[in-house]
């Protein structure tokens, strides 16, 4: 049975460490055509660490959907100086389009997958039309549509590398120790996940650690993950 390059890429990456995917990934494409998506979350700094280490001057793609927290801001700044990412690129939703569908920006509670197409999977789609793969952070471990994913899927005209799907929540740990990576402000606050403010929320410690996103509502996914872009 003839394989696509993502499943091909798949079956030879499957046992692969996380560095060893994003290897693959740059020989692949090149600099050029790869992206890093992160939204600089409680746990983004395990990815970038790797990445950094691999090639610091890959494009990161940082959605800044216009509800963040200051303190995740504060966080990307904090993690560009600490491991010498050179190309930062934080992408807002068009104006127009704010204006248009959320003046009065409270479409997060009225329709938050609506919101979220608006704030982030539009823009993200924009944000990725020069490149011909990207990279993203999530782990099987996290559970839900998380489970059963790949470390290489097609997203379309794009390959997609997942090289964090096979780790283990201690391996996350055990890279923020060994490097001393500064950890988010809000996880002193007891937020285990952390995204738009008025959709994001602290857990308890016998919660999943996304328990906290979209509490209340059976929404468990922004978007960007469960469509393909492109």
């Amino acid at each position: 049975m003839d394989l696509s390059p993502a499943q091909a890429l798949d079956r030879a990456l499957r046992s692969s460490s996380p560095a060893e995917v994003i290897e693959t990934a740059l020989k692949t494409v090149g600099r050029e055509k790869l992206a890093v998506v992160s939204s600089f979350g409680t746990e983004s700094a395990a990815l970038l660490k790797v990445m950094a280490d691999v090639d610091p001057a890959i494009p990161v793609i940082f959605l800044d959907t216009g509800w963040l927290f200051e303190e995740t801001l504060a966080y990307r700044d904090t993690l560009i100086a600490t491991l010498g990412l050179r190309d930062v690129r934080s992408i807002k939703p068009l104006e127009e389009t704010l204006s248009r569908a959320d003046p009065d920006r409270e479409l997060w509670f009225s329709d938050p997958d609506a919101c979220c197409r608006i704030r982030k999977v539009e823009p993200l789609a924009r944000a990725l039309a020069p490149f011909s793969a990207w990279i993203n952070g999530r782990k099987r471990f996290q559970g839900g549509q998380r489970a059963e994913m790949a470390v290489v899927e097609d997203d379309g005209a794009r390959l997609k590398f997942n090289p964090f799907a096979n780790v283990a929540r201690e391996d996350i740990e055990a890279i923020y120790q060994l490097s001393k990576l500064p950890p988010h402000p809000l996880v002193a606050s007891g937020y285990l996940s952390v995204g738009c403010m008025p959709c994001s929320s602290r857990t308890s410690p016998d919660e999943d650690a996304r328990a906290g996103r979209w509490r209340g509502r059976a929404k468990t996914e922004c978007g960007i993950h469960t469509i393909k872009t492109s």
